[in-house]
């Protein structure tokens, strides 16, 4: 009898280790489907501001997503931080990306961002056109968004890419710096820092809003685009939050912390025009050709690249 008892007694006791363990399975799927952390570069122009908004306002973290910004004041800095792996992605531009491509290094484009460049001449410079600026010393960083804006200027005005004296000063805060001391006659900058140069003196020749390209995007490692497509997903659900956010929300509200975070001048309060924010969107086709022509053309590339080679959109899909 006693015997039975034993055997009757250690039957149950598996059934009760066997229960606990089949609680540890249920809970195991919940651990494995929590997001991993992203880390993201951002420049100190306006393309940053919806992340800024995003990670301040918890949108990230009521996405369950866990992302480290951080700043760079040149696109070399931030490049080189995507190719040595200390980024998963970066507020960047197509020409980086067809850069990357050609050098062996896979990124995606992922989406636009909502930029503005704009060249600007010095307050004491006498040219007030494109045109008046043949041979004169125009400040830009050579083969990015900014040369490319500069070129895209250059041509409308009728003159030819080599008509101006581009000087090479990668660092954007260096650029505007040399800018208002007079050092250069003009400039080709992001926002916020033209804004703080035409408040300064500085005068408008044109810009990337009036010619109407928008070559800045986002850019992720493949690495990233492979292993954290949820965590891209939910990226892109709190920027498209911030979106909404920018939208309606007066800027004198949060002006405070972008200057913090972003990096900006503190001449820029009062004075910024932010661009017309849009959602999350995959970059045009044609915009993205225009690019690689003018890549190709300029031999910085040996192959034209084509949309798909550049481009994954399943992110952003709505």
């Amino acid at each position: 009898m006693l015997r039975k008892v034993i055997v009757l007694f250690v039957a149950m006791m598996m059934l009760i280790v066997t229960g606990c363990g089949g609680d540890k399975k249920e809970t195991a799927p919940q651990k494995q489907g929590q997001l991993q952390a992203l880390t993201i570069g951002l420049m100190p122009d306006v393309d940053s501001i919806p992340f800024i908004i995003a990670q301040e306002k918890g949108f990230f973290k009521e996405e369950g997503l866990t992302v480290t910004l951080k700043p760079f004041k040149s696109a070399m800095e931030r490049d080189s931080a995507l190719q040595s792996g200390n980024l998963d992605g970066a507020v960047s531009d197509m020409l980086a990306e067809t850069f990357a491509k050609a050098g062996g290094f896979d990124t995606k484009i992922t989406s636009l961002t909502t930029g503005s460049y704009k060249m600007v001449a010095g307050k004491n410079e006498t040219a007030a056109s494109i045109q008046e600026l043949k041979g004169k010393d125009v400040a830009i960083s050579k083969n990015t968004i900014i040369d490319y804006v500069t070129d895209r200027i250059a041509t409308e005005g009728g003159l030819s890419a080599n008509a101006i004296n581009k000087v090479v000063i990668p660092q954007i805060p260096a650029r505007l710096e040399m800018l208002q001391n007079g050092k250069i006659a003009a400039a080709t900058l992001p926002e916020p820092m033209a804004t703080v140069a035409i408040k300064n003196g500085a005068k408008l020749i044109n810009s990337s809003d009036k010619l109407g390209i928008n070559p800045g995007v986002m850019l992720f490692t493949t690495k990233a685009v492979t292993e954290k497509e949820k965590e891209l997903q939910a990226m892109y659900r709190a920027y498209n939050k911030a979106i909404d956010y920018l939208a309606k929300e007066p800027m004198e509200n949060y002006i405070d912390l972008v200057i913090e975070k972003a990096g900006f001048p503190k001449d820029v309060k009062g004075t910024l025009v932010l661009p017309n924010y849009k959602k999350a969107m995959a970059p045009e086709q044609k915009d993205v050709d225009d690019v690689v022509n003018w890549l190709f053309t300029r031999q910085l590339i040996q192959s034209k690249y084509t949309y798909s080679d550049l481009v994954d959109n399943r992110f952003i899909r709505q």
